[in-house]
């Protein structure tokens, strides 16, 4: 159920596939030719250059793709880690007797060269799923992708740099059926400007998680017939699930910042890592779905102090009761107040600080990876409807423009340093408007 948004009307909660107008396709990535022998490979143009020309991929060469660079002056480490709530029965599957979870952990590291591995964007049996049955809806041929072949900038099990100090907390949560990889952009960069970021996979929700040892756990069928009804149900459902997987990875994440491990399951941490957390600034982001048990999260745990909604229609409670703490919400250009009852009744009942942005030529796919991963494979597959799911901005002014919000606005909240961002039109961001 992925590469859909949260849309409310007189006839309730439904689910509706994002488009956006396809008048200029996005144009700032090029693809080489390539030898004999070896994949094509994409690389994201710089923020505010437009490279025009897409060359043909030779058949039997399958594309891969390059993410952005972290700008934060640390290198980034990274740890994936099994966790299992023995507390409760899992929520989606009832004849599993406990709930397990993947997450893994972003986190400023001492520069390692290259004696560690650079971890994956997706996991190799993961990226394998994703490819037959995730990339089709998108109009990409199973096979015509190497998911596996993208890596992040993060190398696993770096050790931390003390130098940050004790790192400031952000949960991430991906949008509904979204796996968690989804968001490395984004949180990579906040991880090298000293956060540590906690992303979650939803188990039996995302598309795939992959968990040590080869097992892929794969999301329930959806029903048959997704009425209105069946839908506002089914986001419900989820969006407990979620809010108690969130508190209880904060609990781990707590019981690290309190110098203990993360669970029996987690094996050796990464040099520095425990006692690293800061459970004293603790914020939360989340895209889509998960921007609303973002604010549900920012509600209910006293321990959260600020919350990000990216692009995201609320579910539950927490669309009429707002929250007190600082929220910031992040629209594509077709999201409005007008146009989303729950935003404005969040909008409304909200009494902490908070702010609203627009981007410019953004849809609802923009505030993910696929902001940048989807042109560089349009570039190579021209059939492939980028535009449909990550509108007409230009990918590299997108994603800097998101992380110089989402950065800004927890390093005000979290770590009380002061910024103009939200005042003013920013002459660097042209793209985004604030709302008053």
């Amino acid at each position: 159920m992925l590469f859909v948004k949260i849309t409310a009307g007189v006839a309730g909660l439904a689910l509706a596939a994002v488009t956006a107008p396809a008048t200029a396709a996005p144009a700032v990535l090029a693809a080489d030719h390539a030898p004999a022998g070896h994949r094509v490979t994409m690389a994201l143009a710089p923020a505010g250059h437009r490279v025009t020309t897409a060359h043909h991929v030779p058949a039997g060469h399958r594309v891969t793709m390059a993410l952005p660079a972290p700008a934060g002056p640390y290198p980034v480490g990274t740890l994936a880690v099994r966790l299992v709530d023995r507390s409760r029965p899992d929520p989606l599957v009832r004849s599993e007797p406990y709930r397990e979870l993947m997450v893994s952990l972003w986190y400023p590291a001492k520069d390692t060269g290259r004696t560690l591995p650079v971890a994956p964007h997706m996991a190799p049996l993961a990226a394998a799923d994703w490819d037959r049955r995730s990339a089709p809806p998108m109009g990409i041929a199973a096979g015509a992708v190497d998911w596996a072949a993208t890596p992040a900038h993060a190398r696993v099990g770096a050790p931390v740099d003390r130098r940050a100090g004790r790192l400031p907390v952000v949960l991430f949560g991906s949008g509904d059926g979204g796996p968690r990889t989804l968001g490395t952009a984004l949180v990579e960069d906040l991880a090298a400007r000293g956060y540590l970021v906690v992303t979650v996979d939803h188990t039996y929700e995302a598309d795939q998680v992959e968990f040590p040892g080869g097992r892929v756990a794969r999301a329930v069928p959806l029903p048959e017939k997704l009425t209105p009804r069946v839908i506002a149900k089914l986001l419900a459902r989820h969006s407990r699930a979620r809010l108690a997987d969130m508190r209880f990875v904060l609990d781990r994440i707590a019981a690290l910042g309190r110098g203990h491990g993360l669970g029996e399951e987690t094996g050796q941490l990464p040099a520095g890592l425990r006692g690293a957390p800061d459970l004293s600034r603790v914020g939360v982001l989340g895209q889509s779905l998960g921007g609303s048990v973002a604010a549900q999260l920012v509600h209910n745990d006293r321990r959260v102090d600020a919350g990000v909604n990216l692009d995201g229609g609320y579910v539950g409670r927490v669309a009429k009761s707002g929250v007190a703490k600082p929220f910031l919400q992040v629209a594509a250009e077709a999201h409005t107040r007008a146009s989303e009852p729950s935003w404005k009744s969040f909008w409304d009942a909200s009494t902490g600080w908070k702010r609203e942005l627009r981007l410019a030529g953004a849809a609802h796919g923009s505030f993910t990876d696929l902001q940048v991963m989807l042109p560089q494979i349009a570039a190579a597959l021209p059939k492939v409807p980028a535009a449909d799911f990550v509108g007409t901005i230009d990918p590299g002014r997108s994603v800097s423009a998101q992380r110089a919000y989402v950065a800004a606005f927890f390093d005000l909240h979290l770590n009380r340093r002061p910024t103009r961002l939200f005042d003013t039109p920013d002459a660097r961001f042209p793209e985004v408007s604030l709302i008053p």
